[in-house]
């Protein structure tokens, strides 16, 4: 058996030494944060690797370790919260150190026993049910990823990444600060608040940074509110060459505004390279990882970095926390296999003094030994400011929002849990997935009134501060809040800043200007320039019908005016009453119209004489009647074309002339009928041709027209129509045909009975002269058909209200060449020849018709 000679235990395979703090309880939370900074180990693996040692109090993660204490005291003594619990800590330091981070998370989640016999007996620390920290992105991701494979809670007070968003990768990680996504979208809201379309974006070299810079390439891709100058990835290194480098291109760049994504330690190195080029003139934005850094408000920086604007996390306030920092005190007996005390480092670093027994040649060299009874309250040291409350309050509302859930999740009534067989988690099987279940669902209100929740994917309800570096006088630096960012339900990202308050360090005492172009004068538009972001352009005049920087279009029944600046109605053009051409076509159709009453009136006077009497009276009132009718159809042309005069106007026009033509047409054929009536035999002829068969033949006629144009009208009318074809700056109003079979077939019906009138009359107009009516008829529809014939090639190839003129003019030519042709003669007769108005003239000169 191999298993003989060993006892039944497991053995860890080895321990991690870690700065530490420590409080038995019931449950236990553990907490990550950053209170010293590291050195790198010997890695040669010649000899046993040494443990990472670290070294430099960062005071304000020393502070955030006892805010963590703090509200865990807090709760404790909350007999509404966790009442008949106690909750616990243990802390670890991670040093600014991945792999130490990771050797405290291991610890925390697992425990640090050498050895763990399996027995009814339980020695160490417990292994923690959730987890506050990392407070890097980089930490984070990798701590998460592993816990995450456990379902251990873990909430961030300080990793903003946006890809620790992604649920599927990072399911129990949860954070209490908003993410990079809304913190990028809310420094994308500065620039657009005051215009700075062009800025230089600097990163750090891990995922905190790079994340960023790719976010703030999205956004401001979709919405088009600025572009970047220049992208820049600060090194981990002091690399001069580089650093160099990289101020030069900030120094060269026409963008005024600089956004940092960086941590303070890191941030010293670019600005010494700054004021060593000696690069003003600069408006800085700083992420909430350096927004509020104290060591970089000096007045060595302070000339360059004074105004700065930031984004920052939401203050909050903390009752009874300065008291609490107060009372810490040193462990004169700390005996840890697994690290040093974090409340010792801290004493040692606040007094400048080492607790016994001291460092060789410490106390040669003029050191103090630590008595553990030194006076905090009159110590000088940033750890007792409680006006600025920012991580603090972020750690405060993580501590809280575990311990809630905890609180729901005991609260649990047995049979109506929400888990497997409605059961609830208990305190002594409580598995850290259970507790994510709850976690997902939390919702409580702080002290300071802020409700803390957590949407799909671990994150809080976002709101940031925007601060402003104040430059003072007396050179001393103050950091006030000008306003805040928050995201709303209805207006999404809303900015709110007061800036009467910001300090501008400029000459100006203004906002810098900080564009790639300027805009457009009106009257351009820009032309972006090849292989520059879109925020560069040139601006050119815009082309007729465009307007502004952005030349766009006019709408249809707008076009520019001559300075191109905004735009103007268009000229609207049609056959109008008040234009020349219309004034005398409509005076042309009156007159028309006044002749024809005229010549009906002489008519209607000397009905009872031989040439009115011979002249078929009936029928040349008829014809005279629609002529007249001819005459003011001409009228619904000329105007504003409107619904019903684009209806009226085609029907009235095609009756009109049929009523006419079938006149002309029943004329030609009773002489036709008188002349065979006068030969032998051909009296029966003249019975087809009476005045009822006349007036019949005339309406049958005509309704066809009639049944036309309503066939027309019905499938497919006419309707107003405003044409842009024909002039860019202008609209012609006109009237669409609808159906141009309609109108076709409308003319075609005319030109027939035209045709066969002219036919017929052609016929006989070789008949003896006392039947030369013929004649004049012949002459009337040669005049009418020619008319007619140059009418369509005008009407198409006329551009807009001249196709209307011709129209009115093909219809006035016609009308009046039939009313001349077939009525001037018997008025001349009738007037100036009265002697020729007698039965023997009338007989003898063959007038008859």
């Amino acid at each position: 058996n191999l298993m003989t000679g060993f006892s039944f235990s497991c053995q860890l395979q080895g321990q991690f030494h870690l700065n530490e703090m420590h409080k038995a309880g019931d449950l236990v939370l553990g907490g990550l944060f950053q209170v010293h900074f590291t050195s790198i180990p010997d890695l040669s693996f010649t000899s046993q690797p040494q443990q990472p040692t670290c070294h430099g109090v960062y005071v304000l993660g020393f502070k955030l370790a006892q805010t963590m204490a703090f509200a865990i005291d807090e709760i404790n003594r909350n007999s509404n919260l966790l009442p008949n619990v106690t909750l616990g800590y243990t802390l670890y330091d991670n040093c600014l150190e991945l792999g130490i981070g990771f050797r405290g998370a291991l610890s925390l989640a697992s425990g640090q026993e050498d050895q763990i016999v399996v027995d009814d007996t339980c020695v160490g620390n417990p292994p923690v049910v959730g987890i506050v920290g990392d407070s890097s992105s980089t930490n984070s991701i990798a701590i998460s990823n592993v816990l995450g494979l456990y379902r251990v809670p873990m909430v961030s007070y300080f990793a903003t990444c946006s890809c620790l968003s992604d649920r599927q990768k990072y399911p129990s990680f949860f954070r209490t600060i908003p993410s990079d996504a809304f913190q990028v979208r809310a420094m994308i809201q500065i620039l657009k608040h005051f215009g700075w379309t062009w800025a230089g974006l600097i990163v750090i070299d891990d995922d905190y940074g790079l994340h960023a810079a790719r976010s703030f390439q999205s956004e401001l891709s979709v919405s088009g509110e600025g572009c970047l100058a220049y992208t820049e990835v600060l090194p981990w290194d002091k690399d001069t060459d580089e650093l160099r480098r990289i101020v030069n291109v900030m120094k060269k760049s026409t963008a005024r505004v600089v956004i940092v994504f960086e941590i303070p330690s890191r941030m010293i190195s670019l600005l010494e390279e700054v004021v060593r080029q000696n690069v003003t003139g600069l408006q800085w934005i700083a992420s909430e990882a350096w927004a509020e850094s104290a060591v970089l408000q000096t007045p060595h920086f302070m000339p360059y970095l004074g105004g700065t604007l930031g984004i920052t996390i939401r203050r909050g306030e903390i009752p009874g926390l300065r008291e609490f920092l107060l009372q810490i005190r040193p462990d004169l007996h700390h005996n840890s296999s697994y690290g040093n005390s974090l409340v010792n480092q801290f004493w040692e670093f606040t007094f400048q003094c080492r607790f016994a027994p001291a460092p060789a040649g410490w106390l040669e060299g003029g050191g103090a030994i630590c008595t553990g009874q030194e006076d905090l309250g009159n110590a000088d040291t940033e750890y007792l400011d409680i006006s600025n409350l920012r991580p603090e309050y972020n750690v405060y509302k993580a501590v809280y929002a575990l311990a809630h859930s905890l609180d729901d999740m005991l609260q649990c009534k047995p049979g109506r849990g929400p888990f497997s067989a409605d059961s609830c988690a208990t305190l002594q099987s409580l598995e850290p997935w259970q507790l994510v279940y709850y976690m997902e669902r939390v919702n409580f209100t702080t002290p300071s009134g802020d409700q803390v929740s957590f949407d799909e994917n671990g994150d809080v309800v976002p709101i940031y501060d925007v601060i402003n570096w104040l430059w003072l006088p007396d050179g001393s630096t103050k950091v006030q809040n000008v306003g805040e960012v928050k995201r709303t339900a209805f207006k999404g990202e809303e900015l709110i800043l007061d800036e009467d308050k910001i300090f501008w360090n400029f000459e100006s005492k203004k906002p810098p200007r900080s564009v790639c172009s300027e805009g457009c004068p009106p009257g351009t538009h820009m032309v972006r320039r090849k292989r520059e972001p879109e925020c560069c352009f040139d601006c050119i005049p815009c082309s007729e019908g465009k307007i502004t920087n952005k030349s766009s279009s006019c709408p249809e029944d707008f076009w520019s005016n001559p300075q191109r600046d905004h735009c103007i109605p268009k000229k609207t053009e049609f056959l109008s009453y008040h234009d020349p051409l219309g004034i005398c076509l409509t005076t042309t159709s009156l007159l028309g119209t006044f002749i024809c009453a005229v010549v009906l009136g002489i008519f209607i006077y000397h009905r009872t004489t031989p040439i009115v009497r011979a002249n078929n009276s009936e029928l040349s009132f008829q014809l005279l009647l629609s002529l007249k009718l001819c005459f003011l159809c001409s009228l619904l042309f000329i105007g504003r074309p409107r619904m019903w005069t684009c209806q009226l106007r085609h029907a009235a026009f095609g009756i009109s002339f049929v009523l006419c033509v079938s006149c002309i047409l029943v004329k030609t054929m009773v002489v036709l009928a008188v002349f065979k009536a006068s030969k032998p035999g051909g009296g029966a002829s003249l019975k087809w041709f009476g005045a009822t068969q006349q007036r019949g033949t005339v309406l049958f006629l005509t309704s066809i027209q009639a049944a036309i144009c309503t066939t027309w009208l019905v499938s497919s009318s006419p309707t107003p129509h405003k044409n842009t074809q024909y002039h860019n700056d202008k609209i012609v109003y006109e009237c669409a045909v609808g159906s141009t079979v309609g109108f076709a077939v409308l003319l075609g019906y005319i030109g027939v009975l035209a045709f066969l009138s002219c036919l017929i009359a052609f016929l006989v107009r070789n008949l003896p002269d006392s039947f030369n009516e013929a004649k004049l008829i012949t002459f009337s529809m040669l005049i009418f058909c020619a008319v007619w014939v140059a009418f369509v090639p005008a009407y198409v190839s006329s551009p807009g209200n001249l196709a209307d003129a011709v129209e009115v003019f093909a219809i006035l030519a016609s009308s009046f060449g039939l009313l001349i042709t077939l009525f001037g003669p018997k008025c001349y007769i009738i007037l100036l020849r009265p002697e020729m108005n007698t039965k023997k003239a009338v007989m003898g000169r063959g007038i008859v018709s």
